[in-house]
């Protein structure tokens, strides 16, 4: 009897995200799941797609992402991952969550730049799961709890200064909670205000949660830049610290006097690798993009705005412009623009080559979904990766490429049974040309979907077809580590 299947893809080159060869042939797909991978001739599909040799790949796993309300918001919403293939992404990060703790006034920067004031209103992980339970998100999300959230909640917003005892326990309550309700792990941005005056040993005293857990540590270090290394330490005991599998954020070198230092993080990375689970992720860019707050701005680091709350204007221009025009320095045009975030261009091309390329790197976009010309990243990593890095520079095989947005990343997060293409996988599936697979997100016009990208299926239901959009369907779920 010939097997049946809901949907049948036919004659794709299968690059099925575990770093292998890819192979020509078949995948079908029934309900949720994928059902058969090789040669399907006797099976029937209700739909089956020719794809003539095109890629058929594991849905990408966006590792570092900002979408903690967007994904609230329905399937138009997700168009600019959807629009690059990805699948599921990870919320959460740098230390800010839309739960557990909710804030009736404006958050402090960067949190109020990540989610409108509106929306914190969660006030438990429970809750923000329910939610998504409720009203099915378009792309799966694993969700982290923020640092930085817990701390303007446990102590009442006034964060220029370590915590007390009292209220370190009490973050280490709301992340207990947090983990037994379904988050993946604990996020710390230490570099920002909210949360740079925290210790060591207070970020340690609350992540001790993560152990009963087996939760993750992820984190935007206390410095990219002149103190990178010390951070990177940092990062290291804090997660040997409380048992945690550690995974460091948008790997960088900042501004110019660090660029070419990768040759020294890499090798302090891979020293604790060989002992502990260590990981990160980065960004095919060689600019970071945050609140404007983050850094004083300096003349040989170009900033471009990419929203601004008293002057909306200003969106995509330069930041000296703005100054020359307003006949003021760069930090005070930067105070009038505030609360304002924007593009910084403080990497080298070399440094953004070689942590690509590194064999515990993954890729995350780190985009802001809430800026009026958002950073380029946010429609266009992925795309990016398979266009410009692997098909014109070489700098790896497209299967390591899409290994890095697939299996590597499931592995790392804990996520079962996706990232890769195998029969009982879950059918989150890429349909693209690898000849013709590129961004087309710019400086000046960042909302923009890729070419190449064909179509794009979460959980066996079609999500995004390349130039008709995204179908409206909001197939996604809540997904769960499993350590």
């Amino acid at each position: 009897m010939a097997l049946r299947c809901d949907l049948v893809i036919r004659d794709a080159t299968i690059i099925d995200g575990s770093g292998r060869s890819g192979f020509r042939g078949d995948v079908g797909v029934d309900g949720d799941r994928i059902v058969a991978v090789g040669d399907l001739g006797a099976a029937v599909g209700q739909r089956e797609v020719a794809a003539g040799g095109r890629v058929l790949a594991p849905g990408f796993i966006d590792a570092h992402t900002h979408d903690d309300q967007i994904v609230l918001q329905g399937a138009q919403c997700m168009c600019c991952k959807l629009s690059q293939g990805v699948t599921s992404v990870v919320v959460g990060n740098c230390g800010i969550s839309l739960s557990p703790v909710r804030m009736p006034t404006r958050p402090p920067a960067p949190l109020d730049q990540i989610c409108a004031p509106e929306w914190w209103h969660f006030g438990s992980f429970g809750e923000y799961a329910e939610h998504l339970r409720r009203e099915p998100p378009a792309v799966n999300t694993l969700a982290l709890i923020g640092h930085m959230s817990l701390r303007v909640g446990a102590m009442g917003g006034d964060t220029q200064r370590a915590a007390t005892d009292g209220e370190a326990e009490r973050m280490r309550g709301w992340l207990a909670e947090s983990l037994a309700e379904g988050a993946a792990g604990f996020s710390t941005g230490l570099f920002y205000p909210p949360s740079k005056h925290a210790p060591t040993d207070e970020v340690i005293a609350v992540a001790e949660a993560l152990r009963a857990h087996r939760g993750l540590y992820v984190t935007h270090m206390r410095d990219e830049a002149n103190h990178v290394l010390d951070s990177i330490e940092e990062t290291l005991r804090i997660g040997e610290s409380v048992g945690a599998p550690v995974i460091i954020s948008h790997h960088k070198c900042a501004q110019p006097e660090n660029h070419g230092r990768s040759r020294e993080t890499l090798p302090l990375i891979e020293s604790y690798a060989a002992r502990y689970p260590v990981a990160f992720d980065v960004y095919p860019y060689t600019a970071s993009s945050t609140s404007l707050a983050a850094r004083d701005p300096r003349p040989d680091v170009p900033v471009q705005v990419t929203n601004s709350l008293p002057h909306p204007a200003m969106a995509g221009r330069m930041l000296a412009d703005i100054a020359g025009d307003w006949g003021v320095s760069l930090i005070e045009a930067r105070d009038r623009l505030l609360p304002a975030t924007g593009v910084f261009h403080n990497m080298a091309e070399e440094d953004v080559r070689r942590i690509m390329a590194h064999p515990l790197s993954m890729i995350g976009s780190d985009g802001g979904p809430l800026a009026s010309k958002p950073h380029p990243r946010l429609w266009g990593t992925f795309p990016r990766v398979l266009g410009h890095y692997v098909r014109e520079l070489g700098l790896m095989d497209l299967e390591m490429a899409i290994h890095k947005m697939t299996g590597r990343t499931a592995m790392v997060f804990g996520i079962a049974d996706r990232g890769t293409i195998s029969p009982g996988a879950f059918a989150d599936l890429v349909l693209l040309d690898a000849a013709t697979v590129k961004d087309r997100s710019s400086w000046d016009d960042p909302i923009q979907p890729a070419d190449g990208i064909i179509e794009t299926w979460v959980n066996g239901q079609s999500a995004y077809v390349h130039g008709a959009g995204v179908t409206g369907a909001c197939a996604g779920r809540l997904l769960h580590r499993h350590a």
